[in-house]
């Protein structure tokens, strides 16, 4: 009777490949060579941010420079934007005013985001009665439509840029605490972070270095959607006389002069609205494409 032999596989010779993660860049291409709206989002948003840091350099004239006998001059060589009514170009305030803009959005959404990460975190990781006391907080926030309580707290601090970027920040950070809560009580629990917890990881520890770091997607997405709707909201500001004052050159305010001689003079206001309405679309472009390339349901690779 022959032996009973067990039988083995012989891997010597199998070669095993893992799949790599992809990096993002790799997977923005992907998503630009797939999408021609992801490509256009990355293109104008990678523009804007080009013609905003080299408005200086790149800017025909002198923004602020006021040139009486040459105002409302229409489009043309010399001036592709026309002028305005105080003969300024608006080819280089349009410039200048998504350097402004681009500055604002930046600062808000850092603003907003810190004060979130820092509440949002402790509520979700924390619980009980510190969650709920900061929940209601937000919620005393959110019972307001975000650009009333913009609007009053402008008002309340009085017509500047700063003020209007404060009262944008007070409206919108909220938002991104009831977020990172979500996403903290999401992943708190997780087989990793008991883990940490059984290795003795402390508090900040596990909050900085094993559950934030899980809550990154949603926030870039959200972040980048976002980028359009401050925009907005700060040109609102402006364009309502609660934000920049004159002769700064920013977008609301100058829609806001150029608007009175609109049927005449139509490209005062023309242009800088374009601006903005270039801006957000590239925001918004942009902020799709990255929820597809982060969000695996999405995604279809």
């Amino acid at each position: 009777m022959a032996a009973h032999t067990t039988p083995t596989l012989d891997l010597s010779s199998a070669k095993v490949t893992l799949p790599r993660e992809r990096k993002l860049i790799t997977r923005f291409l992907d998503e630009a060579r797939r999408s021609p709206l992801a490509a256009a989002g990355m293109i104008i948003v990678a523009l804007s941010l080009i013609l905003a840091l080299l408005a200086p350099l790149i800017a025909p004239y002198d923004p602020i420079a006021v040139d009486l006998p040459h105002k409302f001059l229409a489009p043309g060589p010399a001036h592709l934007f026309g002028t305005d009514d105080m003969g300024r170009d608006v080819l280089s305030r349009s410039l200048y005013g998504m350097r402004i803009s681009l500055r604002a959005a930046f600062t808000v959404l850092s603003l907003a985001l810190g004060i979130g990460l820092v509440l949002g975190g402790i509520s979700g990781y924390m619980g009980g009665k510190a969650d709920n006391f900061l929940m209601r907080f937000a919620d005393l926030f959110l019972a307001f439509p975000v650009l009333v309580l913009a609007l009053a707290i402008a008002a309340a601090l009085g017509p500047s840029l700063t003020n209007a970027m404060i009262a944008v920040t007070a409206a919108w950070w909220p938002w991104y605490a009831r977020l990172i809560r979500g996403q903290v009580l999401t992943v708190k629990n997780d087989l990793y972070v008991d883990a940490a917890r059984v290795y003795g990881a402390s508090d900040l520890r596990i909050m900085l270095r094993h559950i934030l770091p899980n809550c990154i997607s949603p926030i870039l997405v959200m972040l980048t959607m976002d980028i359009g709707s401050v925009i907005l909201m700060t040109a609102s500001l402006s364009f309502l006389g609660l934000g920049a004052k004159p002769p700064t050159p920013e977008l609301g305010a100058m829609i806001s002069s150029g608007r009175l001689f609109f049927r005449e003079k139509w490209w005062a206001p023309t242009f800088p609205g374009l601006t903005i309405f270039v801006m957000v679309l590239g925001a918004n472009l942009l902020g799709d494409a990255l929820r597809d390339i982060l969000d695996p349901r999405m995604r279809g690779y």
